[in-house]
């Protein structure tokens, strides 16, 4: 068993994630996203999907880009 690194919670299932050569362990994805999910630079939201990213900064939709003046982008269909 493995200590869930968010939570504390001592997890048979628990799991690694190795990202930009970290090790991180988590006993579900809810503690996992809430680690290492980027933050929407415009809404503060956790970006769990593709999201996008623009002048260096990353924004869960177009809109949310837009709303931030970039306007080269587009949500997809």
């Amino acid at each position: 068993m493995a200590k869930c690194e968010v939570c504390g919670n001592d997890y048979y299932l628990s799991f690694e994630v190795i990202t930009a050569g970290a090790s991180h362990i988590f006993d579900s994805f809810e503690c996992a996203i809430h680690k290492l999910a980027p933050v929407c630079d415009h809404c503060g939201c956790k970006i769990i999907g593709h999201g996008i990213e623009a002048k260096n900064t990353f924004y869960c939709c177009a809109n949310c880009a837009h709303q931030a003046g970039v306007t080269e982008v587009k949500d997809h269909a």
